[in-house]
């Protein structure tokens, strides 16, 4: 995150300001913007806030890698519907009808309930992957199964959240990497599931990077800005050129968004490599599908998922496999 604090003389009265002397001032000025994390960081536990191959944080941090994933199954399911229902509100009020869905509806209400039985669950059946385990994949009321996709993607945001806090750390820059990756995997499985790349996520995606590098959180703001104009208007160059010569629409424009906001979070010089990856993992997997599930070749497959993909490579291993290809390229040993 953007490490944006006042400096003394700002919140100084203009007496006491005026007493002390420039050089005085100028040091306070310079000593607490770095003094200040560092005390909120020494009054946090070491487990959770630490650097980068500290394995207590990583552990701590992969735990609350299953909780934050099991709100992410309920983000996944509910945020397609929340935007349906309330399209059909509106479309009702514009033609003077009365609104379809009254009922409260969001990510915390009503509380979470069997699909099959419509039963609502307790504490005890919403613990991330234990209760999975426990009821045996089924629903305690109903005995109807439960499906696999919530343990996995619980299972997967606490690999990714270790990962991030091993390579990074929890401090700024490692907390600002888990926003970055649970934000990604809940826009993964909602394109899985409605072909549909939300507004509501991708946008604040773009601006919460480019405040993450106001201070060079990943890359100089510059790079950032670059990045996130430069991933925009790549896809939807391609969006249109394909559109001109085939008549018909390659991609959408979530796809534009959610590369716009990979660079605004790891700047221009990533662009190539996370679209060269996405795609070419994109073809095999859309081959695959033809050839061995018989899908049709009508039928788009999402294309996010494979962009969230490559962007989480490129923030694990990103300047590595850049500094490689650039060696390559150059013919340096």
């Amino acid at each position: 995150m953007a490490n944006t604090l006042l400096t003394v003389h700002d919140a100084m009265s203009p007496t006491l300001s005026s007493a002390l002397s420039p050089s005085l001032s100028s040091s306070l000025s310079s000593m607490l913007p770095s003094a200040l994390p560092l005390a909120l960081s020494d009054s946090l536990p070491q487990w959770l806030i630490a650097a980068p191959g500290y394995l207590p944080a990583t552990l701590a941090w992969a735990v609350i890698g299953l909780v934050i994933g099991s709100f992410l199954n309920v983000a996944i399911h509910r945020l397609p519907v929340m935007m349906q229902r309330e399209t059909e509100n509106f479309i009702a009020l514009e033609n003077d009808e009365p609104a379809p869905h009254t009922s409260r509806y969001n990510l915390i209400a009503p509380r979470s309930a069997c699909p099959s039985c419509g039963h609502q669950l307790s504490a005890l059946d919403n613990i991330p992957v234990f209760s999975y385990v426990w009821l045996k994949g089924r629903c305690r009321y109903c005995r109807a199964p439960i499906s696999r996709r919530y343990p996995s993607v619980e299972i997967i945001t606490a690999l990714l959240s270790a990962l991030v806090v091993w390579q990074l750390g929890s401090e700024l820059k490692g907390f600002a990497a888990l926003l970055l990756v649970w934000w990604l995997i809940a826009l993964t499985f909602i394109d899985i599931d409605t072909q549909m790349l939300p507004d509501d996520l991708t946008l604040p995606l773009v601006w919460l990077g480019l405040l993450v590098n106001l201070s060079g959180g990943f890359v100089p703001l510059s790079d950032a800005v670059i990045g996130a104009a430069a991933g925009y208007l790549s896809l939807w160059s391609v969006y249109w050129l394909f559109r001109f010569v085939t008549g018909k629409e390659g991609i959408g424009y979530g796809d534009f968004k959610l590369l716009a906001a990979l660079g605004a979070w790891l700047g221009w010089m990533m662009l190539p490599f996370i679209v060269l990856l996405s795609s070419a993992v994109g073809a095999l997997v859309g081959i695959a599908m033809i050839v061995l599930r018989g899908h049709q070749r009508d039928k788009p497959i999402p294309f996010g998922p494979f962009l969230a993909v490559a962007g989480l490579i490129a923030l694990f291993y990103g300047d590595a496999l850049v500094q490689l290809w650039l060696g390559q390229g150059l013919g340096l040993r």
